[in-house]
């Protein structure tokens, strides 16, 4: 009952709208569709499908969420969207929802940022604190993990996996697994380096930082494949940080990595 609803609004029966929601005019919200305490929906948002939408999440005008996914196997299963709490979804952000063949969700972590024209497409999973700048996108079945930052116009190829911390530049196409904390950059995506700033305003100590420069120059210049140098920094090192991106590269990947030049 404390729910705020637009009188143009279009509430289809079904939908549960929780307490302190604010939807506002020309919006539609489907008949499956489930919003947290304190959702606001700014204008002509479209909200449809089995989707969920955290506590204090802000849509803002002509966002489309929860859409059939871009993915000419699906012959319309019911599959879902999963948002997390307190996300900010901009202007002309698309979110589809997944497919039975990559596990039938999309999910959304907490505290994200999704800037105005980004897509996240179907079985995608984002974690925590993702900030996707305008117009990027990831294709289907990524995996970002927290902490990252995508650049603006920048895509992101099916099937990758950005580590947790990790950077990519503007206008950047990233077609390989990304190590955590990495600095990916350039037209056609070169591992060039760390996330240093992002290391430093995260407060991590100057000695993890350090092993992290060390570890990454060994990746880049040791000896052996690079999966090599992995599992033997791993068995080195007495970082928390360095065995994350060793766990990282030696973990499940249906792509390749990029490798540091």
């Amino acid at each position: 009952m404390s729910a705020q609803i637009h009188p143009s609004a279009v509430v289809e029966d079904g939908a549960q709208i929780g307490e302190e929601c604010v939807i506002g005019p020309f919006c539609h919200i489907g008949p499956k569709v489930v919003l947290g305490r304190g959702v606001t929906l700014r204008s002509h948002v479209v909200i449809t499908g089995q989707t969920t939408v955290g506590d204090d999440t802000t849509i803002f005008s002509f966002a489309v969420i929860g859409e059939v996914p871009q993915d000419l196997k699906f012959k319309g299963e019911e599959t879902r969207l999963e948002i997390g709490k307190r996300n900010r979804i901009r202007e002309h952000v698309t979110m589809n929802a997944g497919t039975d063949g990559g596990g039938g969700v999309t999910r959304v972590g907490d505290d994200g940022l999704f800037m105005a024209g980004c897509h996240v497409a179907h079985d995608a999973q984002v974690g925590d604190r993702v900030i996707l700048v305008n117009n990027s996108a990831l294709a289907g079945h990524c995996i970002i993990e927290d902490d990252v930052i995508v650049g603006g116009l920048s895509g992101v190829h099916q099937f990758v996996r950005i580590g947790r911390g990790a950077i990519i530049g503007a206008v950047t196409m990233v077609t390989n697994d990304v190590i955590p904390y990495g600095l990916v950059q350039a037209p056609r995506g070169v591992l060039d380096g760390l996330n240093l700033v992002g290391l430093k305003r995260k407060g991590v100590s100057r000695a993890d930082i350090t092993a992290l420069r060390a570890a990454f120059q060994m990746l880049a210049q040791g000896e052996g494949a690079f999966a090599e140098r992995a599992k033997r920094l791993g068995e080195e090192t007495q970082s928390d940080y360095v065995r994350e991106i060793v766990e990282f590269i030696l973990g499940d990947s249906d792509r390749h990595f990029l490798t540091p030049g």
